[in-house]
């Protein structure tokens, strides 16, 4: 009678630890998923090619267990890269390459990364990004209910147009220049003068086309897929705002798998995330010769020029870093 009691207390025993999960059979190691995955931009696309990279790895990682379907052009939501982040934040798809001025429309602080002037250049930032700041955003990121799976790269915003070659704040006066619908962008551009406005990017061309606006600013990979040099004549080269992109995974789905699968998965988006990065890289120097090849007009203004735009944007962050939080601001301007 011992012995069976003794038996019947370690079954309930057992029973009710894998009922808290404190037990993980091999059904729950063995499991598989089909994982959704958006982008914004187009097949042709170093964001596209760095998240397929990412599925295959993780695929093979897995014997096919674990598949991830790559969606480009935002086509799960119809391609509004807002609502695109929405979605990830929900649940509705499970992974994603998305800029943080799209998720700054629903965490403010992530403004932070897309300030004026924040960088020199791509060595500044990826100091900042590989470091403590990229470390502070990865926290936010998950106060938000996303798992940071690293960050791959857009690259630096450049300003184009077809009124005059833009070298100093004057330059900038009264053109009216397409800005993303962002309020620090909107504040930013009136403060340096120019007219800005917002519009769907697919609307862009033909809106430089027939001269409804004078310009745009985006990195030179979108400004070369999207044929802007038929369209406008100048680029000015002055790194005004950098733009990472954050590859995240909702923190919800991501903490109900395995803590093996966990480990490929982030395995998987750290190499895919440093193949992303050494593509457009590579990429965006091909692209400048081409454009420079089509009639472009490059400008590139001397460090003293910028600093004219550094002051001018000042006010930005005087406006914002209680908005930022002066903490996390400092963490990326010291």
């Amino acid at each position: 009678m011992k012995k069976l009691v003794i038996c019947f207390v370690s079954a309930i025993i057992s029973v009710g630890l894998a009922g808290c999960g404190t037990v993980v059979d091999g059904s729950a190691k063995e499991k598989s998923y089909n994982l959704k995955m958006s982008v914004t931009v187009s097949e042709s696309s170093t964001w596209y090619k760095g998240a397929m990279h990412f599925a295959k790895e993780v695929e093979e990682k897995t014997n096919g267990r674990i598949k991830t379907k790559v969606y480009a052009n935002e086509q799960l939501s119809a391609g509004d890269s807002a609502k695109g982040v929405e979605m990830l934040l929900k649940g509705s798809t499970d992974l994603s390459y998305h800029s943080p001025i799209i998720y700054s429309v629903f965490e403010k602080r992530l403004g932070v990364i897309s300030a004026p002037f924040l960088f020199k250049n791509l060595e500044e930032a990826d100091k900042k990004m590989k470091g403590e700041g990229g470390e502070a955003l990865k926290k936010i990121l998950l106060e938000n209910g996303i798992e940071p799976l690293g960050f791959g790269e857009s690259g630096f915003r450049q300003v184009t147009n077809n009124v005059r070659p833009i070298k100093n704040p004057e330059d900038i006066e009264n053109l009216k220049i397409r800005i993303p619908g962002i309020k620090m962008f909107s504040d930013l551009w009136r403060e340096l003068g120019a007219d800005p406005t917002t519009m769907a990017f697919s609307e862009v061309f033909t809106a430089l086309q027939q001269g409804t606006i004078d310009g745009q600013e985006n990195p030179i990979d979108v400004i070369k897929s999207s044929k802007l040099e038929e369209v406008q004549k100048y680029i000015s080269m002055w790194n005004y705002s950098y733009d990472p992109l954050i590859f995240g995974m909702n923190k919800e789905k991501f903490d109900s798998m395995h803590p093996d699968d966990q480990k490929i998965i982030k395995k998987a988006a750290e190499n895919a995330n440093k193949y992303q990065i050494k593509l457009a890289r590579e990429q965006e120097q091909r692209q400048i010769e081409e454009l420079k090849a089509a009639g472009m007009e490059f400008v590139y203004p001397t460090d003293a020029e910028i600093e004219l735009f550094r002051k001018a944007s000042e006010k930005i962050y005087e406006e914002y870093e209680s908005i930022w939080g002066s903490d996390l601001l400092e963490t990326f301007r010291k």
